[in-house]
């Protein structure tokens, strides 16, 4: 019997959950070292920046105490698993054509009318899918993870890379220069944790048991989610 989640699908997932919450409490320890975001190629004063981001406690990063050095490490290492672990899910979902089968959407359901419909569901917490393993909702925030946030999360962190500007600089343009690509890897990086914090709240409704269960194991296909 064919599982709910492929075995690609749960590695992938469980990997880049480990890699997305060590990138991001690093990433605030590295934001400590200097708190002020800024557009275009440069940016060193306060009042040249367009955002003050907050000083965040030893509890919220990696390593639990100020140390840039240690905080790149964890940063350097964990980017690499993320993006490996990306890479890997989608080959394996263009072979078992998992994207094209489960992910893409309709015109149909684009439809204003079909939008507000899936809303409405969601705020009755009724999470009945109906044809195909995933809802609109669904489909649009895997997209939006999938295919800009977190490829973009990888792109602004190279150009932020000094060797990585050098040798391909074309990619610092695309971005409008490295603080704008530093600012825009900060938004990305609190989009990211807000669908997390999101799709944490919604397994615990939808019933994290099984949701688990699956996750790990793989589930059947003909189970409700």
């Amino acid at each position: 019997m064919r599982k709910r989640h492929g075995l690609g699908t749960r590695l992938w997932h469980w990997i880049n959950a480990v890699a997305l919450i060590v990138l991001f409490m690093s990433g605030l320890n590295i934001s400590n070292a200097h708190r002020y975001l800024y557009w275009g190629e440069w940016g060193f004063s306060p009042d040249q920046a367009w955002l003050a981001v907050p000083s965040f406690p030893g509890w919220m990063t990696i390593p639990d105490y100020y140390s840039l050095a240690a905080a790149r490490d964890w940063h350097v290492v964990f980017s690499w698993v993320m993006a490996v672990a990306l890479t890997g899910y989608f080959i394996v979902s263009l072979i078992n054509r998992h994207l094209q089968r489960d992910m893409r959407t309709t015109l149909r359901e684009w439809k204003p009318a079909n939008i507000w419909q899936d809303i409405r569901s969601h705020l009755r917490l009724d999470f009945d899918h109906g044809e195909g393993k995933y809802n609109f909702l669904q489909k649009a925030a895997y997209g939006l993870v999938l295919f800009i946030l977190l490829p973009g999360m990888i792109f602004t962190g190279m150009v932020m890379s000094p060797g990585m500007e050098a040798a391909i600089p074309w990619m610092t343009d695309l971005f409008g220069g490295r603080q704008s690509a530093r600012s825009i890897h900060f938004i990305f990086a609190f989009a990211l944790f807000g669908f997390f914090v999101l799709h944490i709240v919604l397994v615990l409704l939808a019933g994290p048991i099984g949701q688990l269960r699956d996750m790990i194991t793989g589930g059947r296909e003909d189970e409700k989610a």
